[in-house]
């Protein structure tokens, strides 16, 4: 977008754009979002900053009415895949706190000196800046939303110490944390007892938010797919037991809410052993219910083709899954080779019941999904059925937990896909479906998937066509670019509902819409 462009979206207050960019204005030294109620500044006063963190550094601090580190993040992360994007999703994903700028710019293939020109250039300010961003982002949100010490508040977000915590809160919101608390009473919190060590796992109630429309298809996606005892999925919830560095982690996300303010959140509530587990696993959330995305333009672009602008209409704000531990995916797409959803849900069943029990209170799930180093210590078959299929998922996990197959939200997503077709047994199908997954690459296009075409098949019948052969498939998919994720996730929500409601009426509620996803997943790799 270009100056005007932007500058017409804040004069609109035009929240679509909240998270893709922040309006600096030098006569007051603030920055706020792209909707802030405020005035609307003169053009002269005004620069736009690609994010919060190059505002940060020019001086201005955030604004106090429109909180504008309260708002979805910037879907353009998943949609590039060039080095700056990649660095922002590992450093959401808490890479700089795990192993520093160093260990970021390693993980991407750059000196540290090389990253930090990079993003200077593409986005305002170097790794360092951009993460102490994303931490006074994690800690307004617990500070906000939460009762915890101001001592936990700083551990959990990912400072170093107290008095850091407390300059940067104050450096970049002008306000200190207990005003920043202060001003955001009324709230419900959960106020949790004091954290140290040996005193047992912390359990919250957070809001993250969303932006509108958005389908709650996604929890019956998720709930099809629930292995026994590791995750538990209705129509409208969604709670998951997983491992992190300091122990057992839990959460439960239930459907979106909009409140009277006009935000819509996603309500989770999240127990973790450690507070320092805290930042990656909320950002695990964000990414496994895609609330980043930006649904109007998704919806704009399919409403623009006469083979999906009814599936738009019936379903708005269609959400893409994300995935909470990539080795899991994998494992999930070789195992659902050739197979339902529900033979494949069976037999990971079956994986995990091998694994070690695990005590998470006020939960009544009770085991991890199962590791790449404790399938690969495993005996015997993985899996029943075809012997290709077991030896594939051996061979993956054995390369998983040596190491030699490596790759996470950060990934390159031609390198990915090539290092996961080099797997014998892997296919297309299962490379793109993780790197879809994995990424949240919007624009993969199964094209040899069953569900996938069934679905087509079903679009082409309600149009009153005629058989259409791969040319007009090929060709329809083409004018959607870059989001035929989504124009997937459509056609296998189509191949779920009973035959002649494939083009069923709009929905009502734009925020959380009833629907149903993908049904059944298989490739005809080997």
């Amino acid at each position: 977008m270009d100056f005007w462009q932007q500058y017409r979206a804040i004069d609109a207050r035009d929240a679509r754009f909240d998270g893709q960019f922040v309006t600096a204005v030098s006569s007051t030294g603030i920055y706020c979002r792209p909707s802030c109620p405020a005035r609307t500044p003169k053009p002269a006063n005004v620069t736009f900053y690609r994010t919060s963190a190059a505002a940060h550094d020019a001086g201005y601090r955030a604004c106090k009415r429109c909180l504008p580190e309260a708002v979805p993040g910037d879907p353009g992360w998943n949609l590039r895949n060039d080095a700056a994007a990649r660095a922002m999703r590992l450093i959401m994903d808490g890479e700089v706190d795990r192993t520093g700028v160093s260990g970021l710019a390693a993980h991407l293939g750059y000196s540290t000196r090389h990253l930090n020109r990079i993003l200077t250039a593409e986005l305002g300010a170097g790794a360092l800046a951009l993460a102490r961003a994303h931490r006074a982002q994690t800690a307004r949100t617990l500070l906000t939303s939460s009762a915890l010490r101001f001592a936990d508040v700083a551990f959990a977000s990912g400072f170093g110490s107290i008095r850091q915590f407390n300059d940067t809160v104050q450096q970049v919101f002008d306000l200190t944390p207990r005003q920043l608390r202060d001003a955001a009473r009324g709230l419900p919190v959960e106020v949790p007892p004091p954290h140290g060590p040996g005193r047992g796992p912390v359990r919250l109630s957070l809001a993250l938010p969303v932006r509108l429309p958005y389908d709650d298809g996604i929890f019956r996606f998720l709930a099809a797919r629930a292995v026994v005892g590791v995750e538990l999925g209705t129509g409208s919830t969604y709670e998951r037991l997983l491992r992190l560095p300091t122990g057992p982690a839990w959460f439960r996300a239930a459907r979106v809410e909009c409140r009277t303010d006009g935000r819509a959140l996603l309500p989770v509530t999240v127990s973790v052993t450690g507070l320092g587990d805290l930042p990656a696993l909320l950002a695990r959330i964000r990414r496994l219910f895609d609330l980043d995305a930006d649904p109007v333009a998704i919806d704009t672009a399919l409403a623009g083709s006469r083979s999906f602008a009814s599936l738009a209409a019936a379903a708005p704000g269609l959400r893409l899954p994300g995935s909470l531990a990539p080795h899991e995916t994998l494992v999930r797409a070789i195992a659902g080779q050739q197979v339902t959803v529900a033979a494949a849900t069976t037999a990971l069943g079956r994986l995990a019941e091998a694994g070690r029990p695990v005590h998470a209170p006020g939960t009544t799930l009770t085991r991890y999904f199962p590791s790449a180093q404790d399938l690969a210590d495993r005996p015997g078959p993985l899996l029943r059925g075809p012997r290709r299929r077991n030896d594939a998922l051996r061979a993956a996990v054995v390369k998983l937990a040596t190491g030699a197959l490596s790759f996470g939200v950060g990934s390159d997503p031609a390198d990915l896909r090539r290092d996961l077709l080099a797997l014998d047994g892997v296919g297309p199908w299962t490379a793109d479906y993780v790197g879809m997954r994995v990424l949240g690459d919007p624009d993969v296009h199964l094209h040899d998937d069953a569900a996938f075409r069934t679905g087509w098949s079903r679009v082409l019948a309600s149009h009153a066509t005629s058989a259409g052969s791969d040319t007009h498939l090929e060709e329809a998919m083409l004018g959607i670019r870059p989001w035929r994720s989504y124009a997937t996730l459509h056609l296998w929500r189509v191949a779920a509902e009973p035959r002649g409601r494939a083009a069923a009426a709009p929905r009502t509620s734009s925020a959380a819409p009833r629907t149903l996803l993908a049904p059944t997943e298989r490739t005809i790799s080997p």
